[in-house]
């Protein structure tokens, strides 16, 4: 029996453990950027324009669990403890700390954020926050952008590429 195509899972939190244990094999610190809404449990003092980046290394965590609907863990923030909860759909972005090497992914920003028809945003919204070099980009249509880069017809926008 083979799925139809809106029973197949996401692929981001596989490439999210993907990337996890890559920098963990390679001595890496891995660090988590997400875009906070009211499902993700996280402190809220530690918060910056409606994001925070999380160390999930196994030295900053305890019982960190990266399942197919969220991040799990507890984790220690001017001394006390935490317990986070970071659904996989607002994960913007996991990379090494040390090389800015790692993904980032498309997220919807929350209904505050979303600009009105004339393309003008919030007044008082800051710009976005830059990537690391090195962030693979996944846009939302992978296969058209995967399609550009091999034909090399790719226009100024990111794009898939090989990580070795």
């Amino acid at each position: 029996m083979t799925a139809s195509a809106g029973d197949v899972a996401s692929t981001k939190p596989y490439l999210v453990r993907a990337i996890y244990e890559w920098c963990s094999d390679q001595g890496f610190t891995p660090y988590l950027a997400v875009s906070v809404n009211d499902e993700t449990r996280v402190p809220p003092a530690h918060v910056r324009n409606g994001e925070i980046v999380l160390n999930i290394s196994p030295l900053a965590t305890h019982q960190l669990v990266i399942s197919n609907e969220d991040v799990r863990f507890s984790a220690r923030f001017s001394g006390v403890v935490e317990n986070l909860k970071v659904p996989i759909c607002q994960i913007v972005a996991i990379y090494a700390k040390e090389t800015g090497h790692g993904m980032a992914f498309d997220v919807s920003k929350p209904l505050g954020l979303v600009t009105d028809p004339q393309g003008q945003g919030p007044e008082d919204e800051d710009p976005p926050p830059t990537a690391p070099s090195g962030l693979v980009g996944v846009e939302s249509s992978p296969a058209q952008k995967l399609k550009a880069v091999r034909s090399g017809k790719a226009s100024g926008k990111p794009s898939l590429r090989r990580v070795k």
